[in-house]
């Protein structure tokens, strides 16, 4: 029970203070579950992070639902998620029921205007830190399938796919 409470509050926090899309929690969840509580290495973190971004659904919320799910199985996954879901849910609420009249206050859209480069940082932070983890080769490789997704217009369903059967192909295969 006290872990599923720590998951509760450790997401809540993360839900409660992050402002932006899913990708400006990365930092503080990383933060949370690999530095402060040690729920996680590093790397495991990473793989968690790649398959969060790989799967249907709001980053967040699939990395409350891994995470967890990692610790306390479907129990964690739903404390995550509550504890990521519910300070939104709420600060929405009164958003919705107050902001309304103010939507038109130029300082308010002076305000969220002045928002967005801090979350075009909380996004960069953890991709910069993991191109710092890969290989020179790897960085070419995302850099090109960038360009072809963003130029060609092709899914980058096809890359998460061909890149899950290559890892699966060389793990298979690698020696032990």
């Amino acid at each position: 029970m006290k872990v599923l409470l720590q998951l509760f509050w450790a997401f809540f926090k993360i839900g409660a203070f992050t402002f932006g899309s899913g990708y400006a929690m990365i930092p503080m969840i990383e933060k949370e579950v690999v530095d402060r509580r040690k729920w996680f290495e590093k790397d495991d973190f990473y793989d968690q992070f790649a398959l969060a971004s790989s799967a249907p659904g709001p980053f967040a919320l699939n990395t409350a639902v891994f995470v967890g799910y990692k610790l306390k199985g479907w129990w964690g996954s739903l404390a995550a998620v509550l504890g990521a879901v519910l300070p939104s849910f709420a600060i929405i609420l009164l958003i919705a029921i107050y902001l309304t009249e103010f939507s038109d206050n130029r300082y308010v859209a002076a305000a969220f205007k002045g928002i967005r480069p801090a979350v075009i940082a909380l996004i960069a932070v953890p991709f910069i830190n993991m191109l710092k983890r890969l290989p020179w080769y790897f960085m070419l490789l995302g850099v090109a399938v960038a360009a072809v997704i963003c130029y060609l217009g092709v899914s980058p369903i096809w890359f998460i796919l061909a890149g899950a059967a290559v890892g699966v192909v060389t793990t298979l295969y690698a020696k032990p």
